[in-house]
């Protein structure tokens, strides 16, 4: 960023968010503002839940309970500034402000990627070599995993923030989007940006293709396992501890593929900003929704929970 300091004369961008209809803004910001108020105690209930259940003290749960923070992060990086935005008629952001925003997506998007595979490998350990499970998921090996997770999230996020601010941006600042993604604000520079594409691509995939790799390959070996099984309740069984994970990863990847693995993005703004929010902002939403009911010992857990803080609730009545 420093390099091309010099030749910046763009000082703010417009974003043009999701919609310019007035009568459309007031409907949105209750929607947005419901889903985000959901995701945040979702997930701060399911964080507290792992926290205080012994039976959830477990490598799987510890990973889930990453999980959760990190959708926390993602959904906080683009639902309050969206709310703004509709109540406000200033749409600008600070050159500053898009440049942190833009760091800070990329690497809560790249821990969510490596932690997904790193809850594959988890799933994989504990159905295809259950008897060692506890002595190679050990918690200093998932404590980390998820300092891993961060930094490489952190690395990754560095590399492609400064391919992109590094360029010269001279001209138009007009973002047609919520929030500053990356090919919207590259399309906005003033030299050319075919070698900052193709970083854009080489660190992309460096991300998605060894995650999905390991994803595929724990998987395949799970299915192997699960249908080698001679029990039909040991198969049920099986599949249920993984069901959750494959449906969040259903989710979260195939939302992002279908936003940046087409033909010409650009011609589809409009389509790629509602896939956009579903990944940005609902699927932090979803997670803990989807993790609490396909999930036996969470939905234990959480009767236990309800139950102990209800008594509580009664003793302190009696009290007074």
């Amino acid at each position: 960023m420093a390099l091309g300091q010099n030749q910046t004369t763009v000082t703010r961008f417009i974003l043009l968010g999701l919609t310019d209809q007035e009568d459309q803004k007031q409907i949105l910001f209750v929607i947005f503002l419901l889903i985000y108020c959901v995701t945040l105690v979702g997930n701060l209930g399911m964080i507290d839940l792992i926290r205080s259940s012994p039976a959830l003290h477990t490598p799987m749960y510890f990973l889930l309970s990453v999980l959760s923070f990190l959708d926390i992060c993602n959904s906080s990086i683009f639902t309050p500034r969206l709310l703004v935005s509709f109540l406000t008629t200033d749409q600008s952001i600070s050159f500053a402000g898009c440049v942190v925003q833009m760091a800070l997506m990329i690497a809560h998007g790249t821990g969510e990627c490596l932690l997904l595979s790193i809850m594959a490998y988890d799933r994989f350990v504990a159905i295809c070599h259950p008897l060692l499970y506890h002595s190679i998921m050990s918690k200093s090996l998932c404590v980390q995993l998820a300092v891993v997770t961060y930094a490489g999230g952190v690395f990754i996020s560095a590399v492609q923030t400064g391919n992109v601010f590094i360029l010269p941006y001279c001209g138009p600042n007009i973002i047609d989007h919520y929030f500053c993604d990356i090919p919207p604000v590259l399309q906005l520079a003033c030299s050319d940006t075919s070698v900052a594409n193709i970083i854009l691509l080489f660190f992309s995939a460096l991300v998605t293709v060894p995650t999905i790799s390991v994803i595929l390959v724990s998987y395949a070996y799970i299915l192997v396992t699960i249908y080698r099984m001679r029990s039909p309740e040991a198969q049920r069984k099986a599949f249920s501890t993984c069901a959750s994970h494959l449906t969040a990863l259903g989710l979260f990847y195939g939302t992002v593929f279908l936003v940046y693995v087409q033909p010409n993005p650009e011609s589809a703004s409009a389509y790629n900003k509602i896939l956009s929010v579903f990944y940005t902002i609902v699927i932090p939403m979803l997670n803990p929704l989807v993790y609490s009911l396909r999930n036996k010992d969470v939905k234990t857990a959480l009767q236990v929970r309800v139950l102990n803080l209800s008594r509580k609730g009664i003793c302190s009545k009696g009290a007074w």
